[in-house]
């Protein structure tokens, strides 16, 4: 049986029993951010533009992250995790960053903590998923535009209660929309959508997450000659559409093969998941 350890805040722990202390404003408030990321041949990718975001997105919850929160200082402790678990080649990391336990609603102090954790998973590479995932358009609550809407924050209540309204409706997944009605994501990825062989995607003005996966997708696409436009996207536009695929850290690329009664095929999907490969393969 393998052993995995997290690290929380500087010591070193086994997660195999309680590793999150008393008090912690993460667990108690919500009162934090976080990042997902994968790990293949046993490293952390794509890790410099994870750990802008985060610390972006600390900062603009009014946290005060050390001077010494930067990339070789969460590499350097990732990697330690690895080691130390024995993942050596597919994995997946999670990096939080509370604000120092104290205080209630008010708290005592801007200074920040932070807690890593990894996990083994079966694949070393980006797959496309063999089913696609049958979607439909959350109605019961609408994501909020505001300074705080494209980073990852410990307030999803929404992601969450739409993900339990999607399985009790028999569905893969919710696309989440804002207030004006244009669609954001989904309960745990970015959407793109795909009409003769150009890329739409929700621009960040919009609302959506802006998620790492999304930024690289959007760049390998446009490296290999496929045009790309950030912009609102509506219910009508999934229905003339040809593809549509969700993306996030972890999975990489998710072809979608149903909304409501329209079908979709993957060619793009298919085609992107082969180039991500690629890249990965040549910049570990």
């Amino acid at each position: 049986m393998i052993m995995l350890y997290v690290n929380n805040n500087g010591e070193i722990l086994e997660n195999s029993d309680y590793t999150i202390k008393t008090g912690n404003r993460g667990y108690l408030y919500g009162d934090g951010v976080f990042e997902s990321i994968r790990i293949l041949n046993g490293k952390p990718i794509n890790l410099v533009n994870h750990i802008s975001r985060m610390l972006e997105g600390a900062r603009k919850i009014k946290m005060r992250p050390p001077s010494f929160f930067v990339l070789e200082f969460f590499e350097e402790r990732i990697l330690e995790l690895c080691k130390k678990s024995n993942i050596t080649e597919g994995g997946k990391c999670r990096i939080s960053l509370d604000r120092s336990s104290g205080g209630t609603f008010k708290p005592d102090s801007n200074e920040v903590e932070f807690y890593i954790e990894v996990y083994p998973t079966d694949y070393n590479k980006f797959e496309l998923n063999q089913k696609g995932v049958e979607l439909d358009i959350y109605l019961e609550h609408k994501k909020e535009k505001s300074s705080l809407s494209n980073f990852k924050t410990k307030n999803g209540l929404i992601y969450i209660l739409a993900a339990i309204s999607a399985k009790e409706k028999g569905l893969d997944d919710y696309l989440i929309t804002n207030y004006t009605g244009g669609i954001l994501e989904s309960t745990s990825s970015n959407l793109f959508v795909v009409s003769n062989g150009v890329l739409y995607t929700p621009g960040l003005e919009e609302g959506c997450l802006a998620g790492t996966m999304r930024m690289q997708i959007i760049n390998l696409a446009l490296a290999n000659g496929m045009k790309v436009y950030e912009c609102n996207i509506l219910p009508q536009n999934l229905l003339v559409a040809d593809e549509i695929f969700l993306t996030n850290a972890i999975n990489g690329i998710t072809w979608v093969s149903g909304y409501r009664t329209k079908r979709y095929f993957n060619n793009v999907s298919r085609k992107l998941v082969d180039l991500l490969n690629q890249y990965w393969a040549m910049n570990i």
